[in-house]
């Protein structure tokens, strides 16, 4: 597929779209009139409410290295002028045990943890080394969403989500080192207890007992963060991971 003809309008490839801090998100920026290329393992589905959203989305499984490589060149031809304004490396998978448990460093199979590795972490940088000339070309920004679970023990995240968000912020550093001399902004958002559909049982535990502000964070907070980021406003941001957590994390 071309790219379509999208004169002076700055362009976001965002993972993980269809629901949560994604689905907000692309709410976010497109109000603010970007145009937003998804990245997803499903098809783009009709109730997502931005426009055009079906001729710019890229079905994609992040977890297969050999399918990232044909996703990155599908992407680059949808980009106007070889011009990329924003990745937002959303896309992230937590997975549980049979009855919804958290699955910690002696009970993951190997072949789990390499599955979350290739989504959380490989994907990311994969494509943003794919991307580069792209995000050069429009001196664009990169956010990686990490997670308060990449610095504590959660009681729900299990240990190879964890570590590979902690790896994640640890790349979003080298990134930031390895990129800027290119113009692009390397940055991170680490959200905590934030109001979405995967919230796990007892997680009004942790709001009453360890966050100060006593509360969600809700979607929509988490996506104007990620803007600010992406904006002029954050031009001298970078190597930044910035926690939305309602002080949780203090």
């Amino acid at each position: 597929m071309n790219a379509l003809p999208h004169d002076n309008v700055r362009t976001l490839v965002l993972t993980g779209a269809s629901r949560g801090i994604g689905h907000a998100t692309v709410k976010k920026f497109s109000a603010s009139g970007w145009r937003i290329i998804t990245i997803s393992r499903q098809p783009f589905s009709a109730l997502c409410p931005w426009p055009s959203g079906g001729e710019n989305h890229v079905q994609l499984d992040l977890a297969d290295p050999v399918e990232l490589g044909r996703g990155i060149e599908e992407i680059r031809k949808r980009l106007t002028g070889g011009r990329l304004d924003a990745l937002v490396n959303n896309a992230a998978i937590s997975p549980k045990g049979k009855n919804g448990e958290r699955l910690g460093a002696m009970d993951t199979p190997f072949d789990l943890w390499r599955q979350v590795f290739n989504v959380n972490f490989f994907a990311p940088v994969a494509l943003a080394r794919g991307l580069v000339e792209e995000l050069s070309a429009a001196q664009g920004a990169v956010v990686n969403v990490t997670s308060i679970a990449g610095s504590r023990v959660h009681p729900f995240a299990g240990s190879a989500y964890a570590t590979s968000k902690a790896a994640l912020a640890a790349l979003t550093r080298e990134m930031a080192h390895d990129f800027g001399p290119r113009g692009i902004r390397v940055n991170a958002i680490a959200p905590g207890e934030i109001d979405t559909a995967i919230l796990s049982p007892g997680t009004e535990k942790i709001v009453e007992n360890q966050i100060p502000m006593r509360r969600l964070g809700t979607p929509d907070e988490v996506a104007d963060v990620v803007h600010f980021l992406c904006e002029s406003g954050a031009s001298y941001v970078s190597g930044a991971e910035i926690q939305i957590n309602g002080g949780q994390h203090v």
